[in-house]
């Protein structure tokens, strides 16, 4: 029998990896997830700062990162500085300031550039998933397991959850650009 709520698990799924990486842009306000993408490699591996340091944000424009082990503090300085985020770090012993300047105009459009290519992004592999889910109800559809009834029946529900996250991502798009225009 042909499972489509597998395929509406796995749209759910690349819907929750893109409003994950939505999350860690920066806004001109400091979030914790803004560091979830940044890798620092430690200890031979790469690791993400939240398993490496406390981060809290004290300020609206503030993060702190308190490091647990001093050696790592001017790996997690440079994966930072290194980072697309355009953030400069203030290093206090084991504990690194992380000031979130204003955002320029300059700087907002490209960040709504980005947001749309995300988007783009995330509903190209909702629609891969549909596409899927497809074919395997064409090779079901051959091979005499489901009728031509049930076919239709379930690429209409296919069809369905595709438009949903299709429409899902272009709200959090649209949600996400006008956090970012806001000054």
């Amino acid at each position: 029998m042909f499972k489509e709520v597998l395929y509406n698990q796995k749209m759910t799924k690349t819907f929750d990896v893109f409003v994950k990486e939505l999350a860690s842009l920066r806004t001109g306000r400091a979030n914790a997830s803004m560091l979830d993408l940044i890798k620092v490699d430690v200890y031979g591996q790469k690791m993400p700062i939240n398993q490496l340091a406390t981060i809290t944000t004290p300020e609206p424009r503030v993060i702190n990162i308190q490091v647990w082990d001093a050696n790592n503090v001017p790996l997690l300085d440079s994966a930072i500085k290194k980072s697309d985020l355009g953030l400069n770090p203030q290093v206090d012993g084991q504990l690194v300031r992380l000031p979130i300047p204003d955002l320029s105009e300059e700087r907002r459009v490209e960040i709504k550039k980005v947001i749309k290519t995300m988007g783009e992004k995330c509903k190209v592999s909702i629609r891969n998933i549909r596409r899927e889910g497809n074919d395997e109800l064409k090779k079901k559809l051959k091979s005499k397991e489901i009728s031509e009834d049930d076919e239709k029946k379930f690429v209409k529900t296919i069809q369905t959850y595709t438009d949903n996250f299709v429409k899902k991502v272009d709200e959090k798009v649209t949600t996400k650009e006008k956090e970012i225009m806001t000054i």
